[in-house]
């Protein structure tokens, strides 16, 4: 397996993404990895960490998509960027998945323009998990599209409703839209054409859920547009810093805290591992012809580590093929409908 790196994307690149990658091939067998981007530059990063191994390797470009280039012009201008030249071998077969800390606007424009959508999938979308009470739910769509139609709405959920299933084994995932009461009749004209299309859908869809149901694990996959999406992915970001700080300065305020701190020592490892950012990162682009992973902008070299070790488990998974046979018997059966 060959992981595409795009080692010049990112506020930490390319030192962060270097550094991710060799902590990732020391951690892991199964996978070879290619870092794209400016050859000297990363081969000073391997020579200060010492690494002499054969399985990280390195294609040379000449170009960076910076944060404040404009999306679709930069994927079109920018040949020899180091996300350009990803998605391109992503999509010759030389790669089995590419991994961006880059423009998310560039990434999507990229995915679609160079990889292509799959069929019948209108917008691809990103796909986000986040911890909750009972486990782990999906949030789609987590940022690629801030406004949306009905259609979307539905084909988010059958993508997601894929994705969850084959990522942690639920069976029937509950699908919930996103909305400011349960009831059928709340939201806009969007939403409510939206629950109508998602309430015929073979999927288990349990209706309108609002914010508080995610944190509380009632929803495995919630289906919302990009924005509010994006909004609730990093107020949870947020919660979780603000209150892995209070937790901090709550036992270490005195010494009966530090106690009680050593006690749970051992549960409150994996409270912190649930809601470590750095632990949980990177993001699968569902709906297009190729596995993209997004992972921030700010990623440091502990996400990047994570992040090359999900894409791995991900890059073995089915779900993509799954997405892709779900689209195309859409495909057939509307079409056998119009005869």
């Amino acid at each position: 397996m060959i992981i595409l790196v795009d080692a010049m994307g990112g506020d930490n690149a390319p030192e962060a993404l270097v550094n991710g990658c060799i902590d990732a091939v020391n951690e892991a067998d199964g996978f070879d990895i290619l870092l794209l981007g400016d050859s000297a530059r990363i081969n000073e990063i391997l020579k200060e960490r010492n690494y002499t191994g054969s399985r990280l390797k390195i294609h040379n470009t000449t170009e960076i998509i910076n944060n404040d280039d404009v999306p679709l012009k930069a994927i079109k201008s920018k040949k020899d960027s180091s996300m350009v030249v990803g998605f391109k071998m992503l999509k010759e077969g030389k790669g089995d998945v590419f991994i961006s800390a880059g423009n998310s606007g560039a990434l999507l424009a990229g995915s679609t323009l160079i990889l292509d959508r799959l069929p019948q999938v209108s917008r691809p979308a990103i796909a986000a998990l986040v911890p909750t009470k009972k486990g782990t739910a999906l949030i789609i769509d987590a940022g690629a599209n801030t406004n949306c139609k009905p259609v979307n709405y539905l084909q988010f959920a059958i993508m997601g409703s894929i994705y969850i299933k084959e990522l942690l084994g639920i069976e029937k995932p509950k699908i919930g839209l996103l909305n400011v009461g349960s009831e059928e009749i709340k939201g806009n004209a969007n939403i409510k054409n939206a629950y109508a299309l998602l309430s015929k859908a073979n999927i288990n869809f349990i209706g309108n859920v609002e914010g508080k149901d995610l944190p509380e694990g009632n929803v495995d996959v919630l289906v919302c547009d990009g924005f509010m999406g994006n909004v609730i992915l990093k107020f949870y970001e947020g919660s979780a810093d603000f209150f892995l700080s209070s937790l901090k300065n709550i036992f270490m305020s005195n010494v009966l805290t530090k106690a009680a701190a050593l006690i749970i020592k051992k549960e409150l490892k994996k409270l912190l591992k649930t809601l470590d950012e750095d632990s949980n990162g990177g993001a699968p682009i569902l709906g297009v012809n190729g596995l993209v992973i997004k992972t921030h902008g700010n990623s440091n070299s502990k996400t990047v580590k994570n992040v090359v070790l999900k894409a791995k488990k991900l890059a073995q998974a089915s779900f993509a093929e799954q997405i892709r046979t779900a689209f195309e018997n859409l495909e057939d059966k509307e079409s056998s409908n119009v005869k």
